[in-house]
């Protein structure tokens, strides 16, 4: 029934929409059926990337410290004061030159004693010398007796004894007395001294260390589980100072027992190819590349997935659809997964969504560049 005084057009707009409305929803039906049948038909579209197998071989680093290959502490080899130190730490010194003296006043009346001696010796030696030459003139003359013969030449016997004896003294005091001033038995470099002016100091004891000049190696505490490979593998060492040079090094010594704090075993490598960059003391970063490199899959993280069977990896077969493939995960780095498996160099396997998928699907692959 119509209001009286209902506009017209209005109600013609009102009928018109009622009737078109079926229309429109089946005309969007037909429409969605015949889009979703050709993504059904093409294949969901997939981001691969081709396997591509190579030689990778995991890489350590360690802390290094530059230190020579000889390190030798000299001290004095007699007991005195010292008197003077002529080195500091970092000097560098020629071979002889003087490091420290003590005071040599004692040793200088030792040498004036032993000369003294030496000197008495050689006067009696002379006597009792003049005195076997006359014993035996006056023997083969019949003149004295084989016994006074035999006591003359005793005395004379015993008095050459105490010369020689005073003539070792003589040097032993003059090397006592060259002992009071450390010199330097090689070129180098002071990197260490523990002695002060007025300080007594034993024989023997440390006094002045110096490097010798030279070779440079690079010390290195390894940890137990590395230890032994270290020396089959490639080591490279980068300076603090300067990042991107690289020198080759090679494993020289390797501690046979472990720190007792650490557990880690000092290991010495030498620099191969060491230059006038390289300073003693110098911070660097020695890398260590294991030598049993195998044919490894370098993939993403997100390229895995595990539906209670293992890590396993979607590879897109020839026909385009899905295959579901276990692989062994040796190891994870920053942004990728090192892994290994039933793959071969070339076919594509899914990257990005894998949680999402099925097995047997098809999918449109989309190569990652």
């Amino acid at each position: 029934m119509i209001r009286r005084g209902y506009p017209m057009r209005k109600l013609f707009l009102r009928t018109s929409a009622l009737l078109l409305a079926p229309l429109l929803v089946m005309l969007c039906g037909c429409d969605e059926k015949t889009k979703g049948g050709e993504d059904h038909a093409a294949g969901r579209p997939v981001l691969t990337m081709a396997v591509h197998y190579a030689l990778r071989s995991q890489a350590r680093e360690f802390v290094a410290s530059i230190r020579p290959r000889v390190e030798s502490d000299l001290g004095f080899r007699v007991t005195g004061k010292v008197v003077k130190r002529f080195v500091e730490v970092g000097q560098r010194v020629k071979a002889g030159a003087t490091l420290a003296t003590l005071d040599d006043t004692d040793l200088k009346l030792q040498k004036e004693q032993a000369d003294a001696e030496y000197a008495t010796s050689n006067v009696a030696l002379m006597q009792t010398a003049a005195d076997e030459t006359r014993a035996i003139k006056l023997k083969k003359d019949g003149w004295t007796a084989q016994a006074a013969l035999d006591r003359t030449r005793a005395v004379a016997q015993e008095a050459r004894g105490r010369n020689q004896r005073a003539a070792r003294a003589v040097e032993l005091a003059k090397n006592s007395l060259d002992y009071a001033v450390l010199r330097a038995d090689t070129d180098g470099v002071v990197t260490q001294t523990s002695i002060e002016p007025g300080q007594v100091i034993a024989a023997g004891a440390p006094a002045v260390r110096i490097a010798r000049a030279g070779e440079m190696e690079a010390a290195v505490a390894l940890p137990e589980a590395y230890a032994s490979a270290a020396g089959g593998g490639e080591a490279n060492l980068f300076l603090w100072s300067n990042p991107g040079k690289i020198y080759r090094a090679k494993l020289r010594e390797l501690s046979p027992s472990a720190d007792l704090a650490t557990r880690n075993f000092a290991a010495r490598f030498s620099i191969l190819d060491a230059d006038a960059a390289i300073s003693l003391g110098m911070s660097a970063t020695l890398r260590i590349a294991s030598a049993d490199a195998a044919p490894e899959i370098g993939v993403p993280l997100s390229a895995l997935f595990n539906k209670g069977q293992g890590a396993s990896l979607w590879r897109v077969g020839a026909d385009g659809r899905l295959e579901q493939t276990p692989v062994t995960v040796l190891r994870y780095e920053a942004n990728a997964a090192i892994v290994f498996g039933p793959l071969e160099e070339g076919e594509n396997i899914v990257i990005l969504g894998a949680q999402k998928l099925d097995g047997g699907a098809k999918v449109r692959a989309v190569v990652q560049q």
